[in-house]
């Protein structure tokens, strides 16, 4: 087993989720148990990493030649809060003839129902027991990225500019750029390790927006209830029921846009909705959200008091924007991919990174391919021969940007 994997494993036992209803930052500070492994690994081949108090891990390999600009590398340590994260027992499956893989005794992976499998059939490949989510989303990228670090550490001989690394928590409830440390990460562009395929490089990603819909209903006995009960619950689903039904996730796919409820609680007297919702075009971004509030007014002008109280928030934008007049850089990952012997290939993301917000901050942020698949779900899996090809891919710009 060669030392990216072993780093990966390790880490994806280190339970690091994120937490949506958390008011702290990080979210949660277990997410802090990986980056504290990270600084000491870091310090270890020689470099000055360092945790802030806020989560963020951030080293620099200083530059050996001045014509290169200074390029950096983003990935979030934490995983998503959608499937159970603790306690992950991940098993290789080497040489995936296409079958369907058996997880546990309740559940498997059939690849005509998960065609992604497809993609890694005669490789080595990560799976989980059924019973978590894997990690790969993002700690792929994290581990290939750490890889990167030691290989220009121990070659000081090959030329490159200054080199910036940094692993961001809370990324999976989008709060991973809040508060991302400009000052210290001074690289002229850098890319973000959080995709799947190998080869692909990702630089249009939803607008993005939370909602937050509470609902007040009247409580009474339900014995005596005629007429008088108004219950939150039931105006919770009545909120849900006036979205567009097409526009539920499960219904959509390329650039279609959605509205996903992602969580619902509460009781006759008070409830909650939360919702994300997403967008690549930002005009029809805009009608989703004003769809929104057209709901929540028509509702309360039905029941004739405050019954339902709605806050938006946006998130992040689509990164297309801004890079699109600066594919310079998507160029150079470009051939990057194409110098470790893959095909290039670009597709819009249908979800955001840190670098959509980086982005739009001033630092320019596009997406690579970690080699990881099925993101946020007990499904996850990962190929070990693309992960080992990403580093290549991470090296070889780095390599590329250096002027002859």
């Amino acid at each position: 087993m060669n030392r990216l994997i072993e780093r990966f494993l390790r880490y994806v036992k280190i339970d690091t989720q994120s937490d949506h209803e958390s008011t702290t930052t990080p979210s949660t500070e277990k997410q802090k148990d990986l980056s504290r492994v990270l600084v000491k690994e870091l310090k270890d081949i020689g470099l000055d990493a360092f945790l802030d108090d806020l989560g963020y891990v951030y080293t620099k390999i200083e530059k050996n030649i001045e014509s290169a600009p200074a390029i950096g590398f983003v990935a979030h340590v934490d995983t998503s809060p959608d499937a159970p994260g603790k306690d992950v027992n991940p098993r290789i499956i080497e040489n995936y003839d296409g079958s369907v893989i058996q997880l546990n005794d309740k559940l498997s992976m059939d690849p005509s129902h998960y065609p992604s499998l497809s993609r890694v059939i005669g490789d080595d490949i990560i799976v989980t027991d059924g019973n978590t989510l894997l990690g790969a989303d993002d700690k792929c990228g994290v581990a290939e990225i750490m890889e990167l670090a030691e290989y220009f550490v121990a070659n000081p001989d090959v030329k490159h500019g200054d080199i910036y690394i940094c692993f961001t928590p809370d990324e999976e409830i989008g709060q991973g750029a809040d508060h991302f440390n400009y000052d210290y990460f001074k690289a002229d562009f850098a890319y973000t390790a959080d995709g799947d395929e190998v080869g692909i490089i990702e630089y249009e990603n939803f607008n993005a927006a939370t909602a937050v819909v509470k609902f007040t209903g009247k409580s009474i006995h339900p014995g005596s209830a005629k007429h008088k009960m108004i219950n939150a619950l039931h105006l919770g689903m009545e909120f849900h029921s006036l979205l567009p039904v097409f526009l539920n996730p499960a219904f959509t796919e390329n650039y279609e846009g959605f509205n996903h409820l992602t969580g619902m609680k509460g009781e006759v007297e008070q409830a909650i909705s939360s919702y994300i919702i997403r967008n690549h075009d930002m005009n029809k971004f805009k009608e989703q959200k004003s769809e929104f509030e057209r709901i929540s007014k028509y509702m309360n002008e039905k029941y004739g008091y405050q019954a339902v109280e709605l806050s938006v928030k946006d998130s992040y934008y689509n990164m297309y924007e801004i890079i699109k007049d600066h594919m310079h850089i998507i160029d150079l990952a470009k051939k990057a991919v194409q110098n470790v012997g893959l095909t290039p290939s670009t597709k819009p993301i249908r979800g955001g990174t840190d670098g959509a917000r980086l982005t739009y901050e001033g630092l320019l942020c596009p997406n690579l391919g970690t080699g990881g698949y099925q993101f946020h779900g007990r499904m996850e899996f990962c190929s070990i021969q693309q992960m080992n090809k990403a580093v290549q891919v991470l090296i070889e710009i780095v390599k590329l940007s250096v002027k002859k």
